[in-house]
């Protein structure tokens, strides 16, 4: 039985049990793991949320296309099992929900999910070199015009240069302020503040 309900879980990531609430399917995207240059796959996890327990019509139908009976069949089934798993619940200390988790009542009475290893889906860390190919083109889009790499790649220089020569015109105008400075500063220290000639003739 709860191989039927697994593949309705796994094609619509969610699945209602009357009275016990709705199981979800939540992922998480693939990760980089820079330190080990590998790309992780993405991850699973179960959560039951109680407040929504109502199944679909959708899910009866599939019921009943996979056991091969008439859908008021379907739900009188569905809903008889979904009693005995809360009954089980209650009386039991655990409820395993093959490749699902555990279900369980915690101390103040609610039934919760202890979800076990989420679906591996056969996905596995995958390697990740970084590739760098010298002097290969592709275009790109700038703007609204499209441009190869070497033509961005020169236009990008071009403006380095023209930035340092704009550099280089400080460079000089601040080396000639401190000369001039420099000259000020020994022409005072060896004549004092006289400026120009102060011989009497």
């Amino acid at each position: 039985m709860f191989k039927v309900l697994n593949a309705y879980l796994f094609q619509h990531r969610n699945i209602s049990v009357p009275g016990l609430g709705t199981i979800y399917l939540e992922s998480s995207p693939a990760t980089m793991d820079i330190a080990d240059r590998t790309i992780l796959p993405p991850t699973y996890r179960f959560r039951l949320d109680k407040y929504f327990d109502a199944p679909d019509r959708e899910f009866f139908s599939f019921l009943a296309t996979q056991r091969n009976i008439l859908d008021y069949e379907a739900i009188k089934w569905y809903n008889e099992f979904s009693f005995e798993l809360r009954h089980r619940i209650r009386t039991e200390e655990r409820v395993h929900w093959e490749g699902i988790g555990m279900l369980r009542q915690d101390d103040s009475g609610k039934t919760v999910l202890e979800p076990g290893e989420g679906p591996s889906l056969y996905m596995i860390p995958t390697p990740a070199l970084r590739v760098n190919r010298q002097n290969a083109q592709h275009v790109l889009l700038v703007g609204d015009q499209e441009k190869t790499n070497f033509e961005m790649n020169e236009w990008l220089h071009d403006e380095v240069v023209v930035r340092r020569k704009r550099r280089t015109w400080w460079i000089i105008a601040l080396i000639l302020g401190a000369i001039a400075v420099a000259i000020l500063v020994w022409h005072i220290s060896v004549n004092g503040w006289s400026i120009g000639n102060q011989q009497k003739l």
